[in-house]
């Protein structure tokens, strides 16, 4: 039967007869990021860039560093009112770790991208020697991104002896800054150039740390979910052409340490 408006009921099972709608329809799920806990393996895996309800840094920010990597190794190898230094410090997501742990966070780094990141070259900072609990960097790799026009930026230096000799100068100044005994921790990631040329930097930053001084604590693992490794086509390349998608980041724990006693 015709019904006002011209509208027809179709007939059950005709191709223009819709299953009627009911609140049992499945709806998305929201994202509930797991408990923030201390990593006790080493290989860390979280699934957000960002811990809590709030964020840490700038998810925006060109190479964020995810914050529970931050948050875990400030955990383990600080405490309370503590000093930690990020000469690499970007958008700041180590200040904002440091403020949830009641440490005191020093950042610097060429091209600050808020207030409280104070300009300043890795490899000459303003501090003086020894005034400093904890270490961490998350440098450029080499030059796999472009992150700013000053060119002082180590990240426009090539893997071809230049960025490790300019790296390799940014650790020694941690390890003037740094108090005996206290770590470094050195968040980096190999490089891949045109699906062909391959540049261990994970082994060569964690090579120049121990010429420099330091003693090895650790090697951990962190799981990247760069959105890049679900990606139909760099899947499809890395397949076809025989290349391999980075999928871990190194996290390097090395200490400084103390002098020996003379006899």
């Amino acid at each position: 039967m015709s019904r006002p408006g011209g509208y027809r009921k179709p007939h059950a099972g005709s191709p223009s007869a819709r299953p009627p709608r009911t609140d049992e329809a499945p709806r998305r799920q929201r994202f509930e990021k797991p408990p923030l806990v201390p990593q006790v393996t080493t290989l860390w895996d979280y699934p957000s860039q960002h811990y809590g309800d709030e964020e840490q840094g700038d998810k925006a920010y060109k190479g964020a560093t995810p914050s529970y990597v931050i948050w875990n190794v400030v955990h383990r190898f600080t405490a309370g009112g503590d000093t930690v230094l990020d000469p690499f410090c970007g958008s700041g997501t180590t200040l904002d770790v440091c403020r949830d742990l009641d440490r005191k966070g020093l950042g610097f780094d060429l091209a600050p991208a808020r207030d409280d990141v104070k300009q300043a070259d890795a490899r000459s900072l303003p501090l003086k020697s020894k005034t400093v609990d904890l270490v961490f960097m998350d440098p450029p790799y080499a030059d796999n991104l472009d992150y700013s026009d000053d060119p002082r930026c180590i990240g426009k230096l090539k893997a071809n002896g230049q960025y490790q000799r300019a790296m390799k100068l940014a650790i020694r100044e941690a390890h003037r800054v740094l108090r005996d005994d206290k770590v470094l921790a050195i968040f980096v990631c190999d490089q891949l150039k045109k699906a062909r040329h391959f540049f261990p930097l994970g082994f060569e930053l964690f090579s120049l740390a121990r010429e420099e001084g330091f003693v090895p604590v650790d090697i951990v693992a962190v799981v990247r979910h760069n959105r890049t490794l679900s990606m139909g086509n760099y899947r499809k390349a890395a397949d076809e052409q025989g290349f391999f998608l980075r999928g871990f980041n190194y996290l390097f724990l090395l200490r400084k340490r103390a002098p020996a006693l003379e006899d």
